[in-house]
């Protein structure tokens, strides 16, 4: 992470909406025993186009569990909604649904803009106010500044899966959602904590 102080990272739907990206990014952020070295901010556009793709794709799912869903999102990341912001014609990217995205971004003044669609953005221009970021090179950047926090999410989400009777592959299930390099960094985590 750049600079002093904790980053500020607008974060796009389409990591709020994978389970497995959702999970690691507010573990890390909610981790009571060591400071996040980032802020996490979102919008009410944003947060219209996950409950849109979690109902399109759980059509049988009860009203209140899609309620809860955002509730739990908007309860974790309170102080990070951005109300106000303009589409004014200065996203550059492919993808004109995008322009919320750029807009909230730009007006929160974020550090970094946490997506997996990096290619719907101009990562060139000069005049952006965040750098465009993928989750796997995010998470390595957080392992990299703040490796205590990470070792701390791996022993959460090791307690979860055993109190499941579950086992889980951390790093399988990192890799299937786009993040292979921090997939390596966990199991690095996972042989530490063994030994």
């Amino acid at each position: 992470m750049r600079g002093s102080g904790p980053a500020d990272v607008f974060v796009d739907s389409n990591v709020l909406y994978s389970r497995t990206l959702l999970d690691w990014l507010g573990l890390l952020y909610v981790e009571p025993l060591v400071e996040p070295p980032f802020a996490v901010y979102w919008s009410d556009d944003v947060m219209v186009e996950v409950m849109h793709h979690l109902r399109k794709n759980n059509p049988t799912w009860p009203g209140g569990q899609i309620a809860r869903f955002r509730e739990r999102l908007e309860s974790t990341f309170e102080v990070g909604r951005v109300r106000d912001y303009a589409i004014d014609g200065t996203y550059s990217g492919p993808d004109p649904d995008d322009a919320h995205v750029h807009a909230a971004a730009t007006a929160c003044r974020a550090d970094y803009l946490l997506t997996c669609n990096v290619k719907h953005f101009d990562t060139k221009a000069d005049d952006l106010v965040y750098e465009v970021i993928a989750p796997d090179q995010f998470f390595l950047l957080v392992d990299d500044v703040a490796p205590a926090l990470v070792a701390a999410v791996v022993g959460r989400q090791i307690d979860y899966w055993m109190s499941r009777a579950s086992e889980i592959d951390l790093g399988a299930q990192l890799e299937r959602a786009g993040c292979p390099a921090f997939a390596q960094r966990i199991r690095a985590h996972l042989r530490r904590r063994a030994m």
